[in-house]
């Protein structure tokens, strides 16, 4: 009897190793997948405790990760994850449990999902709201190819009211395109409380029965008048939506069901299988989950464990790196607020990131003055013009992967109106473990482009606060300014901030051979690269731009004509602002003149034409030839490496 009893336990804790792909848990009983799940939420906790990242989502869908993997039969049935963030109990399914520990680390998996790592992964997500339109695509093509596949986009709460999201299901509902869509309600309540009589509705309308009796009451109702037929089909609908709740998403035109509870698996198969069953229009399966469940620390967390570094499983307390500096973003915000304390007009936007842009502490100082428009980047833009346009002066406070999606607005209703929106530009240059879909690479040159734009970029935090405060001056032209992720150079702050002379660089060690035109905070390498050639005897001037636009091309005239060779450095992609020196050296003549009548050897350092995978973000610039060590090597590569030698020997 103990034997057996013994058999059983070690049966029970061995689940999750019989599964390596979905096919594997097909099988599975109501009982087993609810000890599977419970194994996946602890192989979740235990691994993010080692590796940090986004925690709380991936626990709110668990049992909606596994319940998903039972019924459909992915990789043929299609699977695509909004954000990204919820993915990795997907990933511990899908055959990469045994990589879970490698997440977010250089050669490890990435923190999103992403085509290239899995045929499980479907589309690639790190920006949100994309699910529904990606899954529309899918949904199309399958049908074009007469492939019978379902097609299945989960999207958060905080996702759906993107616009989008918006756009995506009124083209669905247009198309009556046979698509399933799992909204996963875990913070906004736009539910009435899930219990056993909503699971139990949920049930009734999505079962095969109730969808025959609705289509036989449709084929009776079609053939009375127009007026009857529009009275009945309205009748229907809401009577459901008062009911259920969704009258919104069936003006859309899908065909809604629930609110279900998404943690209980007895009512979740069923309404899943019945999902799978319809076969005509896209439907609406609302869940309602916990961010953080099965986790006390991240339940009772204020952000659920959004996003964790490495912690302790049982207190669940984060190993944080004690700071030597605070951050460029808390930098920006303690500017923000020491200008806004001297002028009321100042206000602040952010897009559904108030901590990750530093503007909740802005919002604790000055709460009517801060304003989250929640994941709607395009609305920020123009909703700052509107400001703007009307005597305040707004900070559109975005990260460079974000700002991305309001480029538009940026043009049309900021700069072509030449209204004066300031643009806080953070996560500038490579971000780390995020990896390429929250680098900040191509602001620099999209930002620059644009006709009175006056555009900088911060060395250090001295300069930022510096260019905070430019920006508040600036009051007839849209101005932005970037800054990176992390923490800043540890300088002391002086007492009072000055604005900067627009247009204007500044030099910072003076030599006469070799000049290094640094843009933002590759300015320690620049000089660390100057120190280095120095020993070689190749005098090296570093002067730091400042200025993207307008250029100061007195400056840049001067390093030409004053030195042999003229590098620049930005945490940018081509076409950034070494693009900008090139065409003003060449416009000025100085390219026109053979080196050996004084013409200037210029090369442009810029991030390689690559997407970089994530990394710490100091091996990551050493990746991209960014570093003091990549800088004296395009020295040498310049000047050839005999020329180098032989100064080193003078």
């Amino acid at each position: 009897m103990k034997d057996c009893m013994e058999d059983k336990m070690l049966q029970k804790t061995q689940l999750l190793d019989q599964v390596n792909i979905p096919a594997d848990i097909r099988g599975f009983d109501a009982e087993q997948l609810k000890q599977l799940a419970g194994e996946v939420r602890a192989e979740v906790i235990d691994s993010v405790s080692v590796t940090g990242g986004h925690l709380g989502a991936g626990l709110g869908v668990v049992e909606l990760t596994v319940a998903i993997h039972h019924v459909f039969d992915t990789p043929h049935d299609k699977l695509i994850w909004d954000v990204g963030h919820q993915c990795y109990p997907h990933k511990v399914l899908t055959g990469r449990k045994d990589r879970m520990r490698t997440m977010r680390k250089g050669g490890g998996l990435s923190g999103f999902t992403k085509r290239a790592e899995s045929e499980y992964d479907d589309f690639g997500a790190g920006h949100a709201s994309t699910s529904i339109s990606a899954g529309l695509g899918m949904a199309v093509s399958s049908a074009l190819q007469d492939t019978d596949r379902n097609v299945v986009a989960v999207i958060g709460d905080g996702s759906i009211s993107a616009g989008m999201a918006y756009e995506a299901m009124n083209n669905a509902g247009a198309m009556d395109a046979r698509l399933i869509v799992i909204l996963n309600d875990n913070d906004m309540s736009i539910a009435p409380p899930v219990g056993a009589m909503s699971a139990h509705l949920a049930r009734i309308v999505s079962s095969r029965g109730y969808r025959s009796f609705r289509g036989v009451a449709k084929g009776i109702v079609e053939h009375m008048p127009a007026p009857i037929k529009s009275t009945a089909r309205k009748a229907e609908e809401y009577t459901r939506g008062m009911v259920t709740g969704g009258t919104w998403f069936e003006e859309l035109g899908f065909y809604y069901v629930g609110p279900v509870d998404g943690h209980d698996l007895d009512h979740l198969l069923p309404v899943l299988k019945n999902a799978k069953a319809m076969k005509n229009g896209p439907v609406l399966v609302h869940v309602v989950t916990q961010k953080g469940k099965g986790y006390k620390p991240a339940e009772e967390s204020a952000d659920k464990y959004h996003g964790v570094s490495k912690f302790n499983v049982v207190t669940g307390v984060q190993s944080k790196s004690v700071a030597k500096a605070p951050s460029y973003t808390k930098v920006f915000s303690d500017a923000l607020i020491a200008e806004a304390k001297r002028d009321d007009k100042i206000v602040a936007i952010t897009a559904a990131m108030p901590s990750g842009t530093g503007l909740n502490y802005f919002a604790d100082k000055f709460p009517d003055r801060c304003f989250d428009v929640g994941i709607a980047e395009q609305h920020a833009v123009t909703f700052a013009a509107g400001l703007a346009a009307d005597g305040m002066k707004p900070f559109c406070t975005l990260y460079s992967t974000f700002l991305q999606r309001g480029y538009d607005q940026v043009v049309h209703d900021v700069a072509i109106q030449k209204l004066p929106v300031r643009f806080a530009i953070d996560r500038a240059g490579l971000v780390g473990a995020d990896g390429p879909t929250h680098a900040g690479s191509f602001d620099i040159g999209f930002m620059g482009a644009l006709p009175g734009m006056v555009s900088m970029a911060a060395a250090d935090e001295i300069e930022l606060a510096r260019m905070v405060a430019t920006s508040v001056a600036i009051d007839d032209a849209p101005s932005a300014f970037r800054f990176p992720r992390g923490e800043a150079t540890g300088l002391i702050m002086p007492s009072i901030i000055k604005p900067l002379e627009i247009g204007k660089g500044r030099i910072v060690k003076e030599g006469s051979k070799i000049a290094i035109l640094s843009l933002g905070t590759r300015l320690g390498e620049a000089l660390q690269a100057a120190k280095d050639l120095d020993a070689l005897g190749l005098s090296t001037t570093v002067a730091d731009a400042r200025f993207i636009k307008p250029l100061d091309k007195d400056l840049i005239r001067q390093l030409a004509d004053e030195h042999e060779v003229l590098i620049t450095i930005e945490e940018g992609a081509m076409g950034g602002f070494g693009s900008f020196v090139m065409a003003e050296l060449a416009e000025s003549g100085r390219l026109d003149r053979s080196t050996r009548s004084g013409g200037i050897k210029v090369r442009s350092m810029v991030l390689p034409d690559i997407f970089i995978d994530h990394d710490t973000p100091q091996l990551m610039y050493k990746q991209a030839g960014l570093d003091a060590g990549a800088i004296v090597e395009k020295v040498f590569e310049v000047i050839g490496r005999d020329s180098a030698e032989a100064a080193s020997l003078a």
